[in-house]
């Protein structure tokens, strides 16, 4: 059966560069990260600048107790917000010698750190890198190794496996989880023609929604590479989130331009949104 045409809404206008959406406590949270603020807005569009970090903010998560982490890219520290005061959750630099990106926590606060694993927005040359594991007391280490430019992650609902988007590779791939955070030997989970992984997120059906910036499109992709639907977007998609009440309505971060200062110059990115058959699982 064909997928019905999905019509997209628009939530909010006028961002720099919009990254790592989540919903939580009824609210979209993000980062505009080239305008250096954590965010959320509401479904009637208002947005609230909740912190600024000057080190250019990217994926977030919460703590069991309620407590925000959030990705500084360009310090390579992994934060934490208690809503008053903002400090350091680990220190991600003796193993993250370029920046880091985008995050995912799990139900008992560990949380996995993706990483550029090159000077990626000055032409470096490309480099497989690692993700990173940061347990609930701070404390880092090497979760996997050899990916190429891992970037947005999710947890299964049963906190079995992680799904990762390889964007130098053009697919998912996924790892069994042991109950400590440490991580089995990748497989493949979906190739991608023609298109290029940026944020991820889960449905309860096991399907991965596929940001794709090169292909303008979001992909609803099946463990085996099927794509069960494809909603196209005029600008480059970055990231995706399903949330609303019901979880069905997926929120698409969407920019015209990727480079630092001609995003902070034009303010062109946006959040869209379609509604979907089926809510979303897992984390984030």
């Amino acid at each position: 059966m064909t997928a019905p045409e999905r019509s997209l809404g628009r939530l909010v206008s006028e961002l720099a560069f919009g990254e790592g959406p989540r919903w939580h406590a009824g609210r979209l949270w993000l980062s505009d990260m080239h305008d250096f603020h954590v965010v959320n807005v509401d479904l009637t569009g208002r947005l609230e600048r909740v912190l600024r970090v000057d080190g250019r903010p990217s994926g977030l998560g919460w703590l069991p107790d309620g407590r925000l982490l959030v990705v500084s890219m360009e310090e390579r520290k992994l934060l934490r917000f208690d809503g008053r005061s903002l400090e350091v959750h680990a220190d991600l630099a003796p193993f993250a010698s370029h920046e880091v990106n985008d995050l995912v926590v799990d139900a008992d606060g560990l949380a996995y750190v993706s990483q550029f694993g090159f000077a990626f927005h000055r032409g470096g040359e490309f480099r497989k890198t690692e993700i990173l594991l940061v347990t609930p007391d701070g404390g880092v280490r090497v979760a996997a190794r050899d990916l190429a430019f891992p970037n947005g992650m999710v947890i299964t609902p049963d906190g079995r496996r992680l799904i990762v988007g390889e964007s130098f590779a053009a697919r998912l791939t996924v790892f069994e989880r042991a109950a400590d955070g440490s991580l089995d030997e990748p497989r493949v989970f979906a190739k991608l023609s023609g298109a290029v992984p940026d944020g991820i997120c889960l449905d309860a059906s096991g399907c991965v929604w596929v940001a794709s910036p090169v292909s303008r499109e979001c992909l609803r992709v099946r463990e085996g590479g099927e794509i069960a639907e494809r909603i196209r977007t005029e600008t480059q998609a970055i990231a995706c989130m399903l949330g609303g009440e019901d979880r069905r309505t997926l929120f698409i971060l969407t920019s015209d331009v990727i480079d630092p200062v001609e995003c902070e110059k034009r303010r062109s990115a946006c959040v869209e949104f379609a509604r979907v058959e089926v809510p979303g699982a897992g984390w984030p």
